[in-house]
């Protein structure tokens, strides 16, 4: 067994779109429209989806906006540097909500990223 994807609403397709693979450079795995469900899947990820855990962003034609849950965490990826990462994302346009550094309570160190429909990214740095 393994995670196949995890799932988010967003409200915008192409603005994304363009956040994930411009800004966190993965790539646009595979998309499809389905007309009579008014809705639009797009597989994004770092790699193929037979070799690792990619992100389904979907998208109801009819909704702009959704609430972010309560039970959802965030996204980590990994990252070589994540001081360097949050000015990358920064340069491109993202929003950094929470600066690099350590974690709480630990060494590791992380930062968090914003999409454009308010979801976390954390960066998490390969020790």
């Amino acid at each position: 067994m393994r995670i196949l994807h995890t799932m988010l609403r967003v409200g915008n397709l192409e603005k994304s779109l363009d956040f994930y693979t411009l800004v966190l450079k993965m790539k646009l795995l595979r998309r499809k429209d389905y007309p009579d469900g008014r809705f639009t899947l797009a597989f994004v990820g770092y790699q193929d989806e037979a070799n690792g855990t990619v992100l389904e962003l979907t998208h109801n034609w009819d909704i702009t906006q959704y609430e972010i849950g309560e039970g959802f965490g965030h996204i980590a990826i990994e990252v070589e540097n994540a001081q360097q990462a949050c000015e990358e994302t920064k340069k491109l346009g993202g929003k950094v909500t929470r600066e690099a550094g350590p974690m709480k309570h630990g060494t590791t160190v992380i930062a968090f990223v914003e999409d454009p429909d308010g979801y976390k990214i954390e960066f998490i740095q390969k020790k």
